[in-house]
């Protein structure tokens, strides 16, 4: 039986613990570059972004620290794994993420690597403030609140 074609817009990679660790302020989509071996990686659902960030560096955005693993049948072509990769993001945008990070506090996650409906690589940026444990404490509070709120509604109709 042949392997399931995904289509186009699925997720491939997902940063979970950025919703735990950090307020997400605002998302924003971003193209990224890309070569042909990391395509290829992703089409088959490898990928990290854990620990990966957005920095600027010479006016640029880069992804740094998303592992996309190697794509074996590259053999010698392949890429490095965690190398930077450079997003792709309208002047104006650039400025104002840029601006927002220098300010105390503030932080770009990558939220989720997906492919859009064109088939083209994408990256849902998070503009982030740090959480403090406390934070996620009162977090988790809500959460569970909520689901057993949800249960007592089910129950009594």
């Amino acid at each position: 039986m042949p392997a399931k074609k995904k289509t186009p817009g699925h997720i491939v990679a997902q940063n979970r613990k950025a919703r735990h660790d950090y307020f997400i302020e605002e998302s924003l989509e971003a193209g990224i570059i890309l070569v042909g071996s990391e395509v290829k990686s992703l089409r088959e659902g490898r990928g990290n972004i854990g620990d990966a960030y957005a920095e600027e560096s010479g006016g640029d955005l880069w992804l740094v620290n998303a592992h996309i693993p190697e794509y074996r049948p590259a053999n010698k072509f392949n890429h490095a794994p965690t190398r930077p990769r450079k997003l792709l993001l309208k002047r104006r945008e650039i400025a104002r993420l840029i601006g927002a990070v220098q300010r105390k506090g503030i932080t770009l996650v990558p939220l989720s690597i997906y492919f859009s409906p064109r088939g083209i690589a994408k990256v849902d940026l998070g503009l982030a403030r740090g959480k403090k444990a406390f934070d996620k404490r009162e977090t988790v509070k809500d959460r569970d609140w909520k689901r057993q709120k949800a249960r007592l509604m089910a129950t009594r109709g």
